[in-house]
């Protein structure tokens, strides 16, 4: 398993991907989402309690694609496993990635996160594809 350093490049040009994950039954749900390539890997943030963290726990199998901020598919699937990072090191450098491929709107949820409390509320998912 692996993409190719360009391909890999091309998705990372990408503003979201479609990460699917798998319930128990098989069916692949589709959410769109912010993600950051760093040192070969892919990382994505999301709400800790959320659907997809609890469908990761049963089941490691992604895929992915790029896709509009809706959804809408615009390549071709790339499959992978998924883990939930709990080192703190590189947790700090998925947030470094992501805030620099995004930018003032990281930041902005970042600084609205901690208002609302919900910052210690978070995961990052590590995509190895």
């Amino acid at each position: 398993m692996g993409i190719d350093a360009g391909t890999a490049e091309a998705l990372d040009r990408e503003a979201y991907i479609s990460l699917a994950t798998f319930r128990r039954s098989g069916k692949a749900v589709e959410t769109p989402v912010w993600f950051a390539g760093r040192d070969g890997k892919f990382y994505v943030f999301t709400e800790a309690k959320s659907g997809k963290v609890k469908r990761l726990r049963n089941d490691n199998r992604i895929r992915v694609a790029p896709c509009s901020v809706r959804g809408r598919i615009r390549g071709d699937w790339t499959e992978g496993h998924c883990r939930r990072i709990e080192d703190a090191g590189i947790e700090s450098a998925a947030y470094d990635a992501l805030r620099a491929k995004y930018g003032w709107q990281m930041r902005l949820l970042d600084f609205f996160s901690r208002r609302a409390g919900r910052i210690e509320g978070r995961a990052i998912l590590e995509l190895q594809l």
